[in-house]
């Protein structure tokens, strides 16, 4: 019984040792040049003018969310599209009530003003 995990136990032995010996070559072989410009930190080409631990505006979770939902939107699109003749109508109306929803959602967002910046 345990001799059938054999391989899976040698695959993954190989497997973190040459992650670890890749790692550690890197580590060894590659120059060290530091100057101000690599030791500066890059966020968007310029200088960080504020705190890291700022709070944000409501604003960037809202159009953040609104991206998880269309990206969720466009996943669920595509399967539904492979087996749209094979679910019939049922299935096309289905979709048509997921996509209306999100439509109201989106709409409803619009109009709350969370997509416009100042």
């Amino acid at each position: 019984m345990l001799s059938n995990y054999l391989p899976i136990l040698i695959f993954l032995i190989i497997g973190l040792l040459m992650g670890v010996v890749m790692l550690a070559l890197g580590f060894i072989l590659s120059p060290r040049r530091p100057d101000a410009e690599k030791q500066s930190p890059y966020e968007c080409g310029f200088e960080a003018f504020e705190d890291a631990r700022m709070q944000f505006d409501v604003r960037y979770y809202l159009v953040a969310i609104l991206f998880i939902i269309f990206d969720l939107e466009i996943a669920f699109l595509f399967p539904w599209g492979v087996v749209l003749d094979q679910i019939g109508w049922a299935g096309f109306w289905a979709m048509m009530v997921f996509l209306g929803l999100l439509t109201v959602g989106f709409v409803y967002e619009w109009k709350k003003g969370a997509l416009e910046w100042e």
